[in-house]
């Protein structure tokens, strides 16, 4: 298995990026600022501009009453270190959760102050196995909706956690959204920057493999702070406490979003609330050569990123976390009037039960009161909110109720509470268009996301429009080429792929995504030296990143270097212990080297870390098979298979366990799944031919013989099949071309009994 081939990392999903934020559109301003500041200027990429923050509580100094209701608010709570004064989820008694797709069981636990994820199967006896406890560093969440958990890893990387608590029904343990199926990441999802980006306040990036390769600072801040929707906030302080400055000059020192025009007031909302859907990939686009940390309140947002959706009905039912900014839009009010998120909101102090919905429906009287509403039966209770506003289950996050920000005159007739499966990707797709900015700037920066976006999304299909865009545009950034190449690896275009890949590495040689994406593209090509050559210069640059030290041990065994495999693998394993793709390659390693209980304990450990993974399953299915221990390594096969029901290997391997057993029957289905599913293995279509030539069934043998040589014309065991099977039928003749081939072959046994067959004939 090619270890360069598997994307082994997950990041939250969209959907997510509002659990901490329920009914929370916007921190109002504190001074007027924005009028002299150029209205196009755009933020500095350069990472040091992390020093124009302060610390919050700097803040708090001058605005103590709004930083004590902020901080009971969503956002002043939506990430922060556990501890036992802010629980709120049940740690002792109903805290395990069985999930049933992918078979792992999960117990949440307190213990000396600290809190855990723990993960196990169950064997056959119903004893505990494969263990694994992840520590619970930060919360994500207030809890108002739900609480996700990250682990912080020793590299630095923080792992999003498998399961989640749901404050509905009082609250209950299910997967974090993204997680519910069965190839899900387990304990091992870890994120990126992007995906903290609306969680938390904007940590301190000096450190520049942050955003390289997702290694977050030991010290991270805690909960969105003011100059989220403020801005940094240096210059204001130093102007306060300068003791020199005018009021004027104090306020033009900081963002008072209030003062901001309209569609600026809204973008500093719409960074985070504006998801047109988490059904389709990618939702939004950063411009090129922008940190992901590099938005400011005041600036434009489509200079810093363009948004995209599918054409849909302007009628579509559809819901999901951070829908808020983009439901309002869709509303009828909002297009009538000049309202704005701050028009309902107060982010400073967030109202809860009786109190929040007297002053929403204000806000709605404020507009329409004295409204009649003819012809319309009102049920008991219900106001302004529950009919035009109702709360409801979203798509993406299914265990989380929030309010619809789509203003519709008249509410879905169906119960918008009723569980729902999380939402998939539907089927005939069409194309994305760009949603925001609308209409587009016509410069080349749209031009270029709208191409990569609609190559990211529709692959084949975008990929002329990309190649136009770069070949006219010649940009200087990497990230295009590189999203053209996966679009040519996706189609099995490698040639191309390679050029592109080598065209991104022109414009930016260190680019670590470009290198190993080349390095993977290159060993599909069956070029290891060449892909050892780029993998040996990525871990030279980027010497933490241990999933190309892994890959770089994958390319060394395919070569049959085992020493310079293991080191490379050793490497893997001691920067990152808990990859299971390296334990399962040193398993690997192991076999080769003839260390057999090396190579067991390999795959073992790597199924402990990932019970879900199917390669070590197999593996170990396998290596039992060869100490016929075959109880033991049906299970595994079984379990591969289940992991992965197209798993051509593992389909093979049991079949040939099951004719080992003398179970013909089963056996053959097992190599016709195979020879389906890996159509051009041709020891599986050899194998199954000698099956089926065993059974008497020459005429389906010999077909299966002829596939195999379909694939490769000298296989020495197809050849001395066929042949012998014609010289069985007394075709000699026909016989005689497939036995000189399989004599001359590259298989000493296959040659020398050929040999002895073909002088016999002579005789």
């Amino acid at each position: 298995m090619t270890a360069s081939n598997r994307k082994t990392s997950l990041q939250l999903r969209s959907p997510k990026v509002m659990l901490a934020l329920l009914g929370v559109l916007l921190l109002l301003g504190v001074a007027a600022w924005y009028a002299t500041r150029p209205k196009t200027q755009k933020a500095s990429t350069d990472s040091s501009e992390n020093n124009g923050y302060v610390d919050p509580q700097v803040c708090a100094g001058c605005h103590a009453g709004i930083a004590e209701t902020y901080k009971k608010t969503g956002m002043g709570r939506s990430f922060y270190k556990p501890s036992a004064q802010n629980v709120i989820e049940d740690f002792a008694k109903a805290n395990t959760f069985v999930h049933k797709l992918s078979g792992l069981r999960y117990t949440m636990t307190q213990r000396d102050g600290k809190f855990y994820e723990r993960r196990f199967t169950l064997d056959e006896n119903g004893k505990e196995t494969n263990v694994l406890e992840e520590q619970i560093d930060y919360v994500v969440g207030s809890g108002n909706q739900a609480r996700t958990y990250l682990h912080r890893t020793s590299q630095g990387k923080l792992v999003e956690l498998p399961v989640s608590w749901y404050s509905e029904k009082s609250g209950y343990w299910n997967m974090s959204p993204g997680f519910d199926r069965n190839d899900q990441p387990d304990m091992h999802g870890a994120i990126g920057p992007e995906c903290l980006f609306c969680h938390n306040a904007y940590p301190n990036i000096e450190d520049t493999g942050m955003t390289e390769q997702s290694i977050f600072p030991e010290k991270m801040p805690e909960g969105i702070d003011c100059q989220r929707c403020h801005g940094p906030g240096a210059a204001h302080v130093k102007a306060v406490t300068s003791g020199k400055a005018s009021l004027e000059e104090i306020r033009s020192k900081i963002v008072n979003p209030a003062k901001l025009p309209r569609d600026r007031q809204m973008e500093v909302c719409m960074e985070c609330h504006l998801e047109t859907s988490a059904a389709h990939i990618p939702a939004a686009v950063i411009a090129y050569g922008r940190d992901i940390y590099s938005f400011r309140p005041g600036q434009p947002l489509g200079d810093y990123k363009t948004y995209f959706e599918r054409p849909k009905d302007p009628k579509a039912d559809e819901f999901e976390v951070a829908h808020a900014g983009y439901q309002l839009r869709r509303s009828a009010c909002f297009r009538n009037s000049q309202m704005t998120c701050l028009t309902c909101h107060n982010p400073h102090d967030i109202p809860r039960g009786e109190p929040a919905k007297k002053q929403y429906i204000a806000v709605c009287e404020g507009c329409h009161k004295g409204v009649s509403h003819k012809n319309v039966a009102m049920t008991a209770g219900s106001d302004c909110l529950s009919c035009h506003m109702p709360k409801r289950r979203t798509e993406g996050s299914v265990h989380t109720i929030l309010t619809d920000h789509y203003i519709q005159r008249f509410r879905p007739l169906r119960d918008l509470l009723a569980p729902i499966q999380e939402a998939k990707l539907p089927e005939n797709l069409t194309p994305v268009e760009i949603y925001y900015p609308k209409p587009a700037p016509a410069n080349a920066m749209t031009e270029l996301a709208f191409a990569v976006a609609r190559v990211r999304d529709e692959g084949i299909d975008g990929i002329g429009q990309l190649q136009g865009v770069l070949a006219r545009q010649q940009p200087k950034w990497a990230e295009p080429y590189v999203a053209l190449g996966k679009a040519y690896v996706q189609k099995g275009r490698l040639d191309d792929a390679v050029r592109s890949f080598e065209t991104a590495l022109q414009k930016k040689p260190d680019d670590r995504v470009a290198l190993r994406e080349l390095a993977a593209a290159l060993m599909r090509q069956g070029q290891v030296d060449r892909a050892i050559e780029r993998l040996q210069r990525v871990t030279t640059l980027y010497p933490k990143d241990d999933e190309s030290f892994a890959n770089l041990g994958n390319a060394y065994m395919q070569q049959g270097k085992l020493q310079e495999a293991k080191d490379a693998l050793s490497h893997a394993l001691a920067l990152n212990p808990e990859r299971a793709e390296a334990q399962n390659l040193a398993g690997l390693c192991d076999v080769q080297s003839g260390d057999k209980a090396g190579a067991e304990q390999a795959f073992l450990e790597a199924i402990r870390l990932q019970p879900n993974l199917p390669d070590p399953q197999n593996n170990l299915a396998n290596l039992m098979t060869g100490e016929q221990r075959f109880h033991d390594a049906e299970a595994h096969f079984k379990r591969a298979i289940e992991l992965n029901p197209e798993y051509g290997d593992a389909h093979h391997g049991l079949g040939l366990l099951l004719i080992l057993e003398h179970n013909y029957g089963v056996a053959e289905k097992e190599l016709q799944t195979a020879a389906r599913t890996s159509p051009n293995n041709v020891t599986v279509h050899t194998d199954l031919a000698d099956l089926l030539s065993a059974q008497g069934r020459l005429g389906d043998a010999a077909s299966e013989y002829r596939r195999a040589l379909e694939v490769n014309h000298a296989s020495p065991d197809a050849n001395f099949g066929l042949g012998m099977l014609l010289l069985q039928q007394g075709q000699g003749g026909e016989a005689l071309p497939y036995l000189q081939q399989a004599a001359q072959g590259s298989n000493p046994e296959i040659s020398q009994h050929a040999q002895g067959i073909l002088q016999q004939m002579m005789r």
